[in-house]
């Protein structure tokens, strides 16, 4: 399925087999493509790139498409890794976590730090974080082989 090139988002670098890549979703999933492109609230004179998800109903292209700014995709993706290693030693702390210090790690940043924390305002959060732990575990076959290879790509682009 071709993405649409006629929105407000310009596809620049596309994936328009997703579908068929996509985890668990695999044959059966709404996110068909995925893109890098112009995005869509470029004003006159400023460009930026973002990436997209594209879903498709069925029927017609989804206003539940995300278009993410590039930094916002790799702070995503810096979010995923400091979580998978602390829920690779959570199993020390009784709820998975440590209620006195939620917070896993302030990842510097531009001037600042992200702050990494277990979000402790969830009141069902030792329940829902043996769930997202279990959730973790279960996809970790298909979350290591994407790392590694990024892993293998940021390696071979210096980093």
């Amino acid at each position: 399925m071709k993405i649409p090139t006629t929105l407000k988002h310009k596809p620049v670098i596309v994936s328009e087999n997703y579908d068929q890549v996509d985890g668990r979703y695999v044959g059966h999933s709404d996110a068909k493509g995925i893109s890098l492109g112009l995005a869509q609230w470029n004003d006159r004179g400023k460009v930026d790139i973002s990436a997209k998800v594209w879903r498709y109903t069925g029927e017609k292209w989804s206003r539940q498409s995300e278009e993410l700014p590039l930094h916002r995709v790799l702070d995503l993706a810096i979010l995923v890794s400091r979580s998978l290693a602390h829920f690779r030693e959570a199993y020390q702390y009784e709820h998975l976590y440590d209620p006195q210090n939620p917070v896993i790690d302030r990842v510097g940043l531009q001037g600042d730090a992200m702050t990494v924390a277990v979000c402790t305002d969830n009141e069902k959060i030792n329940e829902d974080i043996k769930l997202f732990s279990q959730a973790l575990s279960d996809d970790d076959e298909l979350i290591g082989e994407r790392l590694r290879t990024l892993s293998g790509i940021l390696k071979e682009l210096g980093y």
